[in-house]
């Protein structure tokens, strides 16, 4: 999915670096992220939560605040209120474009500032905070010692994961006088706060009383062991899947219709890493699977490896037309499961194949019939499985056309 650089003002006059990831096609709604504190668009979380919500039609835009990542401004000069300043700009920059936010995302203090500036974003129907504060001077606890220092001094350097920031008594005064309970209470989106209890850097108190401060609609899931930054790629994958399925049910996303000659409409597979194998798999907003290989050969293993997903596709459509036959038979067939297995087998160890010599690929077909059939009732049902259409397909000539996208 491809991932168009853009600018636009910050509240100061500086230009906020941004990342506006698209779908592969149509884009169906659009979405602002806010990263977290001292962070930038670029950490795991941003990356792979826009990336998904792309493959289900949903454009976002991730940029960095003033003064981090790529994006121009002194960060000294800014505060928790020239964040939200920032945010409601990215969405009237979407707005300009005729793109407004629909959605809108915030981690860690990137969440408190959505759910402050939520409210003023009429365009926003649905909004969603990833390990936020419920108090913005939260943050503070990250100065330690240091805090008596800027009191004094009004500024002092502060190292936070590693690297130096200045933090000014502007700043602190800022977060200490900003208050969500209102604006959450007052926003009127559907909301969903996802946060890990083991959390060591905001408790999990604070998605608590963010919760109890919303009205209706409004969801908790919990990230259980994951950390703050959601670091792990399984914890950055499942918090993408959550976000991108909830979100489909308030955005009420049209369904793209099927092109001529395509009438199961088109499946889109979009590389998530080109350093591993994952990829999104994608048919509309609504339908979505993940596919990878396992760890053993280099994938992270989240996903069904490209022969599963055939063997899926067999024992799906087995099971289907086993289950149609029945029921227009009105037989008692009370349950059907399928298991399919797929090897390489010498061709000389086939029996009914035409191939000779080499490896022939064998999928392996267990079927499972429950209810009181007879023993005739029983021999027909697995006739009528090797006419599934997949079946069918992989029994058939097939013709793979290969073409390069030029738009």
């Amino acid at each position: 999915m491809p991932s168009e650089k853009m600018t636009f003002k910050g509240h100061a006059g500086d230009e906020l670096a941004a990342l506006f990831d698209k779908p592969s096609g149509p884009v169906l709604a659009t979405a602002v992220f806010a990263h977290c504190f001292t962070c930038s668009k670029d950490i795991m979380a941003a990356k792979r939560i826009s990336q998904r919500l792309a493959s289900a039609g949903i454009a976002v835009l991730r940029f960095d605040f003033t003064g981090l990542g790529h994006s121009e401004g002194e960060f000294a000069n800014t505060h928790f209120t020239s964040n939200v300043q920032d945010l409601k700009l990215a969405a009237e920059h979407l707005a300009s474009l005729g793109m407004a936010p629909s959605l809108l995302i915030g981690h860690s203090l990137g969440g408190a500032a959505i759910l402050k500036v939520a409210g003023d974003i009429p365009s926003a129907r649905a909004v969603v905070t990833i390990g936020a504060p419920f108090d913005p001077s939260h943050v503070a606890a990250n100065f330690g010692c240091h805090i008596d220092e800027i009191r004094e001094k009004g500024r002092a350097e502060v190292s936070l994961a590693g690297r130096g920031f200045t933090i000014t008594r502007e700043f602190l005064d800022d977060i200490a006088g900003a208050e969500l309970k209102p604006a959450i209470h007052n926003m009127h989106k559907a909301l969903l706060v996802l946060h890990a209890p083991m959390d060591q850097t905001v408790s999990i108190d604070n998605a608590a009383e963010i919760f109890m401060a919303a009205r209706h609609p409004k969801s908790f899931i919990t990230l259980d062991n994951a950390d703050h930054l959601l670091s792990k790629p399984a914890d950055a994958e499942y918090a993408a899947d959550v976000i991108a399925t909830w979100a489909t049910r308030y955005l009420d996303l049209p369904k793209p219709a099927a092109p001529i000659g395509a009438p199961e409409g088109i499946v889109r597979v979009n590389e998530v890493n080109p350093n591993g194998f994952l990829q999104d798999i994608a048919v509309g907003p609504k339908h979505h699977v993940l596919a990878d290989e396992p760890i053993a050969y280099g994938g992270t293993d989240l996903g069904l490896s490209p022969y599963q997903l055939v063997s899926a596709g067999l024992g799906a459509c087995t099971s289907m037309t086993i289950r149609m036959y029945a029921r227009r038979k009105k037989w008692p067939l009370e349950h059907v499961s399928v298991d399919i297995t797929h090897d390489k087998i010498h061709a000389t160890d086939c029996d009914h194949c035409h191939t000779e010599t080499g490896k022939v690929d064998q999928f392996r077909r267990i079927i499972t019939l429950e209810g009181d059939l007879d023993a005739d009732q029983r021999k027909r049902l697995l006739e009528i499985a090797d006419r599934c259409p997949v079946h069918r397909t992989l029994h058939s000539e097939i013709d793979i056309v290969t073409e390069e996208r030029k738009d």
